[in-house]
């Protein structure tokens, strides 16, 4: 059975009207949302006594309540939208996940640590911090991401879980190789970092396993009892406006806990995003470039590129924090991570869109809007 909402977004299958005019206010005016999310979060830390301190009374794991509480609202009606039947079909693609492990594991680490070391060899904190988040591959947002471009939902569903499991895996061993290891091999300065695998394990169970179980369920129960057609046309229109609540929710309460360390070091930030502004347009420029080059379709390169470009950076803030300290340097850079992640991976939204048509001629899966999150 094809997809309602895709069908909708084909080539040749819209009205006259113009593009925006077929977005909802939510969605066209996303990147203004955004921006003010971060900007009321800056003010609210800045001018709001003891608020970081409420925000931060209650944890689950080493991640602020409210933060866990707009991560599984962002996430939650994202995952519903999967079609967990098809499922099969993206795990059959070995292109698709080979080149996401490599992207996802090897690269992304690989070119995060040159990048931190090419652009900020004499601050050596912020220098671990970035290697820290290089390390965390998404598992949430990028959900957001990949839907708004009318992404393959399912096969970011299966690329995430694989990540979830590598990140639990893998996640130490590769901070100890590149904090000690290879600058050893390299006759540069080594740092001593010790990991909580429980707090990986945590983050992977609350943010990605509660929304994909209840994803699963909702999607499952809701199709047995109405059908498909009702599921999709009915039921998910209505809570799709709940993913970017949760998004913006999210993003105000991440800055108002940081927003003074953000805002007390301008010029520090400024040269912590240099790496990270790199870092994402590489990434994601790569990866899409080498989902045209294995001929995926438009719909699994966005979620290759999307998939490769985002991290976890709830995760990297919980590890710098727990291992280097609230005030840290490392911890500073973490923060910085989503101030620059946000913005850019919105931005990175259209240029998909754009690319989508311009390199995939004739594919079906090209949307000729971004997909609408509201009835």
């Amino acid at each position: 059975m094809s997809d309602p909402v895709r069908e909708a977004r084909r080539p040749g299958t819209t009205t006259d009207t113009p593009v925006l005019a077929q977005l909802s206010t939510l969605d066209r005016f996303l990147p203004v949302w955004i921006v003010a999310a971060m900007a009321l979060g800056l003010v609210l830390g800045r001018t709001v006594p003891g608020l970081d301190t409420a925000l931060e009374a209650v944890t689950v794991g080493d991640v602020s309540l409210p933060i866990a509480v707009g991560l599984l609202l962002m996430m939650y009606p994202v995952l519903a939208k999967v079609r967990y039947s098809e499922l099969d079909r993206v795990t059959g693609d070995r292109r698709l996940l080979l080149a996401s492990l490599a992207l996802n594991w090897l690269v992304g680490p690989a070119l995060m640590f040159a990048l931190a070391w090419l652009l900020l060899p004499d601050l050596p904190e912020y220098r671990t911090g970035l290697v820290v988040v290089g390390l965390a591959r998404c598992i949430a947002m990028v959900l957001i991401w990949n839907d708004l471009s009318c992404g393959d939902r399912e096969a970011a569903a299966v690329l995430v879980a694989i990540n979830s499991v590598f990140q639990i895996l893998a996640f130490a061993a590769l901070g100890w190789f590149y904090l000690q290891v290879l600058p050893g091999w390299l006759g540069l300065s080594t740092t001593s970092a010790e990991f909580s695998v429980w707090a990986i394990v945590v983050s992977v169970l609350v943010f990605l396993g509660i929304p994909l179980l209840a994803g699963f369920l909702t999607r499952t129960i809701g199709e047995r009892r109405k059908g498909r057609t009702w599921y999709e046309t009915r039921f998910l229109p209505r809570i799709g406006p709940v993913a970017l609540y949760g998004l913006l929710f999210t993003i105000v309460v991440l800055f108002a806990l940081q927003g003074d360390a953000i805002t007390s070091q301008p010029w520090d930030v400024v040269r912590i995003a240099v790496p990270l502004l790199a870092y994402f347009a590489l990434m994601f420029g790569g990866s899409f470039a080498l989902g045209v080059r294995l001929r995926l379709g438009y719909a699994k390169t966005a979620t290759l590129a999307f998939t490769a470009a985002g991290n976890n950076f709830e995760l990297a803030i919980a590890v710098a924090i727990g291992t280097f300290g609230v005030t840290s340097g490392q911890a500073l850079a973490g923060v910085v991570g989503p101030l620059i992640e946000v913005p850019v991976l919105v931005a990175l939204v259209y240029v998909s869109l754009w690319a989508a048509r311009r390199w995939f001629p004739g594919d079906p899966t090209v949307p000729t809007t971004p997909r609408s999150t509201a009835p």
